[in-house]
């Protein structure tokens, strides 16, 4: 099967606010060439989420985990995107759309966010 992984992030005005995202998306084709990895917005910004989700699922994709790029589960997470993702499934039935968890609130990228913070103090 076909998968793919959508870093999700909020978006803003400024263009040069998506370069870390684009980053991690380099660091993650580096780490494991060959994965299919795409970038969405919920606003400001393209592609929407609903647009990569449906490039996607034309291109055969069956089944797609989107990481929200958020420090932690805010109102946008909590309410918004739930109802969005649910609707996507029901759009593409035949796609395995999974929601992960805010990326900030991972174990990994919380210790990664304290080792930074406490560099500057070294």
């Amino acid at each position: 099967m076909h998968q793919a992984l959508i870093l999700f992030a909020h978006g803003a005005r400024d263009p040069e606010w998506a370069a870390p995202l684009k980053r991690v998306r380099e660091a993650i084709g580096t780490l494991q060439p060959g994965a299919r990895v795409e970038l969405a917005f919920l606003e400001f910004m393209a592609p929407s989420l609903s647009d990569c989700v449906a490039a996607l699922a034309a291109d055969g994709v069956g089944r797609v985990v989107i990481l929200p790029m958020f420090i932690a589960q805010g109102g946008h997470l909590k309410r918004d995107v739930p109802i969005l993702v649910g609707a996507l499934r029901e759009r593409f039935p035949a796609v395995d759309i999974r929601l992960a968890e805010a990326v900030g609130e991972n174990e990994a990228v919380v210790r990664a966010m304290a080792e930074a913070a406490l560099a500057l103090l070294a």
